[in-house]
């Protein structure tokens, strides 16, 4: 059976046209200007970078202003920086800032080195702009980061600049420390008190700096605190070492431990950890440190300085100090609790008002115990509460006349005393066995490094049973352990000696110098001859002389 099927016949299409509804302005076939900026930026402060600078400045000026296409915003600048990160750049980071408010449209300047010099901040800040549709320009290398090649190139010169400012940095921190090695010393000039730069590249005094360099010693030794220190300079109106009116206690404390002032220099305490992000770190054995003694002309003399930092450790053994109101301050001892004497004003509305010197500890009770010489005082009762001590309260004339008493008593016989205490300075202060009980332990420290570092690499090169392996090396650990703390100990105890060593020695100065009968107190040589003073139940006083006599 045949079926006829029809077949439709194909049709021409038709195209209707849809008009466009916007009509644009054809007469406006000029596209507008771009808002264009310029960065200039130079490394170092210095004279010849200076010049480099304006030239710059003033090349990028006219640069973009010869351009009808260009609409001149401003050329953003920074001087005497680094570029290896982009941290302390404020004319850069404003120039960014704008760029993304919408103000600038294309930045041109000189190189991707001038730019920055590191890639990641290079392409972050690339990216960002060319989110916003904000073109770079870089001159020197003529490369338009909106152009299909630009990223691909931006990265390449980046990492290039980058490789650049590391051997730089590698460069002058080599030099840094061949300068070190050769005893060359250098300061930073502008934050130290006391110094400049002088003709031959050493550092020469400031006389109207340097007094108060020696006020500060002088107020220390005499025993005002650190913060009583800062207080005092700050209410003479005299300048920190940052030209600051105000005084911080950490300053006064770099000040005291700064041995650059008795004319020697430690070198390379701190350490750039690498050059990309600056950071400096305590140096603590990672690099070699440089000892320079008489490297320049001193401040304060060695002697003295010294006895400056025994002090320092003598107060930290207290556990505290108050000496900045009083000279009695934190010398005065109950010689029932071990408590420091405080002073406490009687009838302070009237005419007999009067000062006295009483223990702290007199009427407190439960948990107020005083810590005096590393022990803790307190008389305590049958049920476990601490009752009041029974040591009268003194006035600050009855110690002024005591002391009186006291030192002409002991400097009557000078010689006999100066004697006695060069006679324990040989006993008591001798570090002989000390010395060479570290230098075996040093040795022996240095066997035991050996031996661990020949393990590692023997069982990196050969298989070795692990659980052997760890128990021999725990087991040199364990010795390297315990032999620093000897050795630390040894240290603390060798610091000690020298510290009392040099405490003796200041009191045979004082007393070689001072006259055979002492009419008045003198509260500077009260400060340099008495250690403590313990008063009795009776009221009795019992001196400590820094020479180790009691009287």
């Amino acid at each position: 059976m045949q079926t006829n099927l029809k077949i439709p016949q194909i049709t021409k299409q038709t195209v209707r046209i849809i008009p466009a509804s916007i009509i644009k302005n054809i007469h406006k076939n000029l596209a507008p200007k771009r808002r264009t900026a310029g960065y200039a930026r130079v490394s170092t402060d210095s004279d010849e970078q200076l010049t480099s600078y304006e030239a710059q400045v003033d090349y990028y000026t006219k640069y973009i202003q010869e351009r009808q296409d260009w609409q001149f915003v401003k050329v953003y600048t920074d001087e005497g920086i680094s570029a290896t990160n982009t941290k302390k750049r404020d004319g850069f980071k404003k120039m960014i800032e704008d760029a993304l408010e919408g103000k600038i449209d294309l930045i041109v300047t000189k190189s991707v080195s001038r730019f920055a010099r590191n890639t990641v901040d290079s392409l972050t800040t690339v990216r960002k702009l060319k989110e916003k549709g904000i073109e770079i320009y870089f001159e020197k290398e003529n490369i338009w980061t909106l152009d299909s090649k630009g990223e691909l190139l931006i990265t390449i010169m980046s990492s290039l600049a980058q490789e650049e400012s590391r051997s730089i940095s590698e460069n002058v921190t080599w030099g840094k420390r061949k300068q070190m090695a050769d005893d060359k010393v250098s300061l930073p000039y502008k934050q130290f008190l006391g110094y400049e730069k002088g003709e031959n590249g050493l550092p020469k005094i400031i006389e109207s700096e340097a007094k108060t360099v020696r006020t500060i010693f002088k107020l220390f030794i005499n025993g005002k605190t650190p913060s009583a220190i800062a207080k005092h300079l700050t209410n003479q109106n005299i300048l920190s070492p940052g030209g600051k009116k105000i005084w911080q206690v950490a300053t006064v404390r770099s000040i005291l431990r700064n041995e650059k002032y008795k004319g020697d220099a430690l070198l390379q305490k701190t350490f750039t950890v690498d050059f990309l992000s600056k950071r400096l770190k305590l140096n603590e054995g990672e690099i070699p440190q440089y000892y320079v003694k008489d490297s320049h002309q001193a401040i304060i003399d060695p002697d003295e300085f010294d006895a400056v930092q025994a002090e320092i450790e003598r107060r930290k053994n207290f556990g505290r100090f108050a000496g900045c109101k009083s000279p009695f301050s934190s010398k005065i001892v109950c010689g029932e609790c071990g408590s420091f004497f405080g002073s406490k004003v009687w009838n302070s509305t009237n005419k007999y008002r009067r000062v006295i010197w009483r223990c702290n500890a007199k009427y407190q009770r439960k948990g107020m115990n005083e810590r005096i010489d590393g022990k803790i005082g307190g008389n305590i009762n049958e049920i476990g509460e601490k009752i009041k001590c029974r040591t009268p309260h003194i006035t600050e004339e009855e110690i002024k006349d005591e002391f009186l008493k006291v030192f002409n008593k002991l400097i009557g016989n000078r010689k006999e005393l100066i004697e006695d205490c060069k006679l324990a300075q040989k006993t008591i202060c001798d570090c002989t066995e000390i010395e060479s009980e570290l230098s075996r332990l040093y040795q022996e420290i240095e066997v035991i490094s050996e031996l661990a570092k020949k393990s590692i690499y023997e069982s990196a090169r050969t298989a070795v049973n692990q659980e052997e392996f760890d128990k021999r090396n725990n087991g040199y650990l364990e010795k390297h352990k315990k032999l620093t703390e000897n050795i630390n100990n040894l240290e603390k105890e060798k610091r000690e000696k020298q510290n009392k060593f040099l405490e003796i020695k200041n009191f045979i100065k004082n007393i070689k110098t001072q006259s055979l009968v002492l009419n008045e107190f003198d509260e500077d040589l009260w400060f340099a001859v008495v250690e403590s003073v313990t008063v009795g139940v009776g009221g009795e006083m019992v001196f400590r002389f820094r020479g180790g006599r009691r009287e």
